[in-house]
């Protein structure tokens, strides 16, 4: 039988699923999240939320490094019960969140792997002779071409003037991303040449009423982790010298749009960031190019070599 606290866990599941429309990836990881804090306050003798104080909070942080859970985790976690509590305080059942005044861990962040632009332009121009061969080259060309997550592709549908094979694709789609924003990406002469290539597959093994823009054998949907499947197939048939996932291909849209602009603020809005910190992480990969190119070229990055000259006039 459960207690206050599952309950209010229970209530915030549906208020994510049914009222803010969340993906079902994130209202289960919410659910197994939550779940680990509240097998904490159990083991502690808490079974209501109005019995959860800073140091309950803080102790299930601290357990849960101790058992070797690395920062990024534990801040999805921190992340996560605060999320409950707000909503808790939304519904007027509490007065403060104990998990306002913790701090999360920090660690250092890990610089997102991209691929060599020419490396993926190679293999982006290999054959595709079967119908999914081509849908696996469209499916790359999207990531690559608009930035898109994972949950983002799969959830395309066909567009509505292209259900007969028409090559109905514009210069730009709409998109719903984190948080159900919506926005607007580009689509480049070459990605969208490969997904009316598709389109002409498509028809052929979409089920009945099927609206996805990506099917799998039996004409339904492709699973997204049925995607990120297809796409490593693709990258080991077209000889690409990388291990290719969805996210990869979003880290090498941004760096290259970036090394290429050097405007933030529009990487920041092609991929959906609601914060510039978090685009931000692209301008190391920028800075860690730069900072290479220097190394090399400037005369003052230099001095271990000049010194063996025997030359100190710099």
């Amino acid at each position: 039988m459960g207690d206050a606290l599952d309950d209010a866990l229970t209530r915030y599941l549906r208020h994510l699923s049914v009222e803010r429309q969340s993906p079902k990836a994130t209202t289960s990881a919410v659910a197994r999240e939550c779940g680990f804090f509240l097998a904490y306050c159990r083991e502690c003798g808490i079974s209501e939320p109005a019995k959860v104080d800073i140091h309950t909070v803080r102790g299930f942080l601290t357990r849960s490094h101790r058992k070797g859970l690395q920062p990024p985790t534990l801040r999805r976690y921190l992340s996560c019960v605060r999320g409950l509590f707000r909503y808790l305080i939304r519904c007027g059942e509490l007065s403060h969140n104990p998990a306002t005044g913790v701090r999360g861990p920090k660690g250092a962040r890990v610089l997102p792997k991209v691929i060599h632009a020419e490396d993926l332009s190679t293999a982006l121009d290999a054959p595709a002779n079967t119908a999914f061969e081509r849908r696996d080259r469209a499916m790359v060309e999207l990531f690559y071409t608009a930035g898109l997550r994972l949950a983002e592709l799969h959830q395309l549908d066909v567009p509505h003037d292209a259900a007969n094979g028409e090559n109905a694709f514009s210069d730009e789609l709409r998109v719903i991303g984190k948080g159900n924003r919506e926005r607007i990406v580009p689509v480049g002469r070459q990605a969208r040449a490969a997904l009316d290539a598709w389109l002409q597959d498509r028809g052929s093994i979409a089920k009945l009423g099927e609206r996805a823009l990506f099917l799998g054998p039996r004409g339904g949907r492709l699973g997204r982790t049925q995607i990120g499947t297809a796409l490593h197939a693709w990258a080991q048939r077209t000889g690409l010298p990388a291990h290719l996932h969805p996210h990869k291909l979003r880290h090498s849209f941004a760096t290259h749009l970036l090394e290429g602009s050097g405007d933030l603020r529009a990487v920041q809005e092609l991929l959906g960031h609601a914060r510039l910190a978090t685009t931000q992480i692209y301008t190391q990969l920028d800075w860690k190019r730069l900072a290479a190119v220097y190394d090399q070229s400037h005369p003052r990055a230099r001095r271990s070599s000049a010194k063996t000259s025997g030359s100190d006039s710099d």
